[in-house]
């Protein structure tokens, strides 16, 4: 790819639009009715997400998660906790997501404190997992160097011979929820000219509910 293929590269947004008026009162409910088109229509992973987090030298990092789980609370996903995104959250507290189903010209952004999902969330989830999933959570020492993909295969190896029956879920592995400060609904328009629309939260409760510029 030539870099002025880049810069020529046009994308005409053609969608109806969004409005204020047209978005239910709490994200929750409205994320809801996006990620159900967005399922409808075919979109390969709607509930993938970009996490953004902050490392130790206060430089950003993101990577791809699945959100599992979704209420008042915020979204949450699961992952190791020993990884580089756990360590991250663990010392600074405060994440960033981006849903993007680009077949609808839509994305959803989201902002917020985070916080480990409980015990009983993290089992449930876990329980619900193919078991060559569970085992991986077990076996991959998640963001640490590998030898090699041999390295990778006899540690699964192991602890496949660990389990024979039931995997429990590890103590090291479990949820993260990523809480709604803000949620901003993005639709793509003609001309660069989107509409944004925004959710904050009131200082009182309830939700700020307004219009960006594009």
């Amino acid at each position: 790819m030539k870099a002025e293929d880049l810069a020529a590269r046009r994308v005409q947004y053609e969608t109806a639009g969004l409005d204020v008026a047209d978005v239910a009162e709490d994200p929750v409910v409205q994320w809801g009715r996006w990620y159900d088109e967005a399922a409808a229509a075919g979109v390969a992973e709607p509930n993938a997400m970009v996490l953004a987090t902050v490392d130790a030298d206060g430089r950003p990092d993101a990577r791809f998660v699945l959100a599992r789980g979704l209420d008042e609370r915020g979204f949450v996903f699961h992952t190791n906790y020993d990884s580089a995104k756990s360590r991250q959250l663990a010392a600074h507290p405060y994440g960033a997501g981006v849903f993007s189903w680009l077949d609808l010209h839509r994305q959803v952004r989201v902002r917020g404190p985070v916080e480990r999902a409980t015990r009983a969330e993290s089992d449930e989830y876990f329980a619900s997992r193919p078991r060559d999933s569970q085992i991986g959570a077990w076996a991959s020492p998640q963001s640490e160097v590998l030898a090699d993909r041999a390295d990778l295969a006899a540690r699964i190896a192991a602890t496949e011979a660990r389990f024979e029956g039931d995997v429990s879920r590890p103590g090291f592995w479990g949820g993260w929820r990523l809480g709604l400060d803000e949620v901003e609904f993005w639709q793509g328009r003609p001309s660069r000219l989107h509409d944004r629309i925004r959710y904050r939260r009131a200082p009182k409760g309830g939700w700020v509910v307004e219009r960006l510029a594009p």
